[in-house]
């Protein structure tokens, strides 16, 4: 596949004033090829409050135990995925919303015994993702895996997975054009608080190793380092800016850019 573009949505950027899916819409309807990650751990926290799950966070993840994981499933792969592929259709686009069980388009491994079922990208099978892209299609991704290698007999099938690790493993399967993080900050900031237009993947690596970036930018980082090569752009950018996505691709405005050293 060439020129495609991964874009990473959080939650926080999907607010009721938001455009970016009028953004993904009109860069498929301009021959843009596009494959939406997303993520919502803000929902999924608020399922679990209605359940009266207790959540907790190691390095920006969930720890994920078994009444988790069943909400996890329900809320990304439903109600999350399905209300922005709805949301792209009804504005004249052409999305499916899948997950990374479908296809078994991620496949994955504990991550750890600390983290509950919290897997690590083991394989992506891009097939059914470039299968959409050629005929027409937007893929929705949610950020879930199936848990395929080293797996117990009794233990689930799925596994909650970081949007932002399958982000990157994905657009490197693919050997994305670009791939593009639409967060809630402004891009990624150095020890006095300004934002850094441009880091290589080792000043990247210090500013994490320093404390500089911590929590939930650290697999972002780590993601965009995942997809680096000589021809992709990696971004991250401020998603609440209007039209962010459309303007990204047009003018490359703002945010960070990180690049292979």
């Amino acid at each position: 596949m060439k020129n495609v573009t991964v874009v990473k949505i959080g939650g926080s950027t999907l607010g009721s004033r938001d455009t970016t899916i009028e953004d993904v819409v009109t860069l498929q309807q301009q021959g843009e090829s596009l494959v939406i990650v997303h993520g919502g751990g803000s929902t999924v926290t608020e399922w679990l409050k209605r359940q009266g799950v207790t959540t907790r966070f190691v390095h920006g993840e969930r720890v994920t135990d078994l009444p988790a994981l069943e909400v996890v499933t329900a809320v990304l792969a439903g109600l999350v995925n399905k209300e922005i592929v709805a949301a792209i259709n009804c504005l004249g686009g052409q999305a499916v919303g899948i997950s990374g069980v479908d296809g078994a388009l991620i496949e994955s491994k504990m991550k750890g015994k600390d983290m509950g079922y919290v897997g690590t990208v083991v394989k992506v099978n891009a097939a059914l993702l470039e299968g959409l892209l050629r005929d027409g299609f937007v893929p929705v991704v949610s950020p879930l895996s199936l848990y395929s290698v080293d797996r117990p007999d009794e233990a689930p099938k799925i596994m909650n997975i970081n949007g932002d690790h399958i982000a990157g493993d994905i657009a490197a399967a693919l050997g994305a054009t670009r791939l593009i993080f639409m967060t809630d900050v402004a891009g990624i900031s150095d020890e006095s608080g300004s934002v850094v237009s441009r880091l290589s993947a080792n000043e990247a690596e210090a500013l994490i190793g320093s404390g500089v970036i911590s929590g939930g930018m650290i697999p972002k980082i780590n993601a965009c380092l995942r997809a680096l090569n000589d021809d992709t752009i990696t971004r991250i950018i401020d998603g609440r800016k209007s039209h962010a996505l459309v303007k990204e691709l047009e003018s490359r405005d703002g945010g960070t850019t990180i690049y292979k050293d």
